[in-house]
């Protein structure tokens, strides 16, 4: 089994998770399950294998599972969920078997995904755009209250 399976299984992981689906269970507008980490990781691995970068699809559907994982935290504390995302990223990749080298790429990664101010073709770069692409704006039941501008919003299918 490739290691980003057993993420999934893993207690802090399913204990995060479970928690922060109930935080969202009310929640109307993009929602941060499973499905939307999935999005991002299949638009990611597109991304890269298009670009011919050497980044493992393990790697990026690892990224992908624990990136917005902070939310529950965030929440619950106020803590930025990229920062305590790191941090259970951290612990969850170490005990999945994940070198130190691949964690730090992978923690710097969820550490920008939300603020990249360079246009590049680096890993994190692809990321952050694969997370902005993997919102269905044109179906979005909360389209008209969503705080992102108009200029920001997924309006055709790229991936």
């Amino acid at each position: 089994m490739e290691r980003f399976q057993k993420i999934v299984w893993h207690e802090k992981y399913k204990e995060t998770y479970e928690r922060l689906q109930q935080l969202e269970i009310d929640r109307k507008f993009c929602g941060h399950d499973i499905e939307h980490f999935l999005s991002v990781a299949r638009i990611s691995y597109l991304m890269i294998l298009e670009k011919r970068l050497p980044v493992s699809k393990d790697i990026i559907y690892a990224t992908a599972l624990l990136h917005d994982l902070g939310r529950a935290d965030q929440y619950e504390k106020g803590i930025s969920h990229e920062e305590v995302g790191a941090i259970l990223a951290e612990e969850i990749l170490t005990d999945c078997g994940y070198t130190r080298e691949e964690r730090k790429f992978m923690t710097d990664t969820i550490l920008r995904h939300r603020d990249m101010k360079e246009e590049s073709e680096s890993f994190a770069s692809i990321f952050y755009r694969a997370d902005k692409l993997s919102r269905d704006c044109i179906h979005c039941k909360a389209r008209q209250e969503c705080y992102w501008p108009e200029e920001k919003k997924n309006n055709k299918y790229i991936y």
